[in-house]
Order: C-alpha cells, then structure tokens, then sequence
C-alpha cells in the first residue's frame, strides 16, 4: 500500500472552489517573441484592461522573476530551461488559484515551450505568439541589446547569435508592427471570451 506523502493536497479547496470566488477561470497567456517584439507592453495593457473589468490578472516577466525566485540563474542553455521549468511551475500555482497569469519570456525553442505546457497543462496553456518581425524589434532596440550582440559584446542572444523557434501553431498571434496594444488587447479579449459587461 502507497502512503500518501503529501496529505495536505486532499484538504485544500480546489480550483473550482478559488474559481468560483473570482468568478473566472484560471488560464496561462504564454507570450513568446523576441527580445523587443513587444511582449511586455501588450501584457501591461492587458493585465489594466482586464483589471478594469473586474478580472484578476498576474504578469510574469522578466523584471519580476530573474530578481527573485530566478536570480541566480544566468542564459546557458541550462539555466534558459531551468528559468522555464521554474516560471512554468510558479504559474501553474497562479492558474490553479483562478487567475489569469500572463508570462512574458522569449523562450525561443519548442522545446521549453512544450515543457512548460507539459507543467502547467494543455487544456490551460495558450501559447500567444508576438510575432513581431527581427528588423522591427532591432530597430526599437531601446535597451542597447541587438547593437551590442552585433558587436559581438553580447554571446548567445536570440534572434542575432542564437536561434528563435516561431510557434508552429499558436493559440493567437500579434505582429505589433502591425497592431497597436489597444488592438492586440482586444484581440486577446477575444480570445478569452471575456464578456463584455465585465
């Protein structure tokens, strides 16, 4: 006979119960792009407009998590996938609550995006493609990063000296060279059913 090691897990209110309170379903936006495509500007403008409609919404990005839960990691390829790993397992805590969680990350293989959808679940895991085109996003470039990876300065950055996989099938995509965020907000909308009284 097994002996269950974690006893807690059949006390705990459910998923349905936290849902139930909000009054919305959990849900994982896994936004993918380049370094520059636009991710966490349209993440923001999503996370006010869903606020503004009474939904409770968590960003996750790279200012929040490489500073904390993530701060010792550095971008080997190792340390890429464990970040993933990492991101995809606190938002499968977020998701689980009933919350809507957005991610904001290049993770620029199929590989760790298909990890992450294996931790949070397919039926909760909606890939969003921001799609937006390499010379549009190095000429943004408003941290400085393309230059110094074209110099040389900067090793293994995606799109210049390391490869970025495009989702072969994502839920939805966003060209922010072609929508702006209040568009690509109501495309999102959309996509998540949101009534519009809300």
């Amino acid at each position: 006979m097994t002996e269950n090691l974690y006893p807690i897990f059949d006390r705990m209110m459910t998923r349905a119960d936290k849902e139930q309170l909000l009054g919305q379903r959990g849900v994982m936006l896994w936004f993918t792009g380049l370094s520059g495509s636009g991710k966490s500007t349209v993440a923001i403008a999503l996370e006010r407009e869903l606020h503004r409609r009474g939904l409770l919404c968590r960003i996750l990005d790279g200012d929040n998590i490489r500073t904390g839960i993530n701060a010792g990691l550095g971008f080997s390829a190792d340390d890429r996938r464990e970040n993933i790993r990492r991101i995809a397992e606190v938002a499968r805590l977020f998701v689980d609550t009933g919350i809507i969680t957005i991610a904001a990350f290049i993770s620029p293989t199929e590989e760790m995006r298909a990890l992450a959808r294996d931790i949070i679940g397919e039926a909760d895991f909606k890939e969003i493609y921001i799609s937006t085109p390499l010379e549009e996003c190095e000429r943004r470039d408003v941290k400085g990063l393309y230059a110094k990876a074209r110099r040389g300065e900067i090793r293994h950055f995606t799109g210049i000296s390391a490869p970025f996989e495009p989702p072969v099938s994502p839920a939805l995509a966003l060209d922010t060279s072609q929508l702006s965020p209040d568009e690509c907000v109501a495309r999102l909308i959309a996509f998540l059913g949101v009534d519009e009284n809300r």
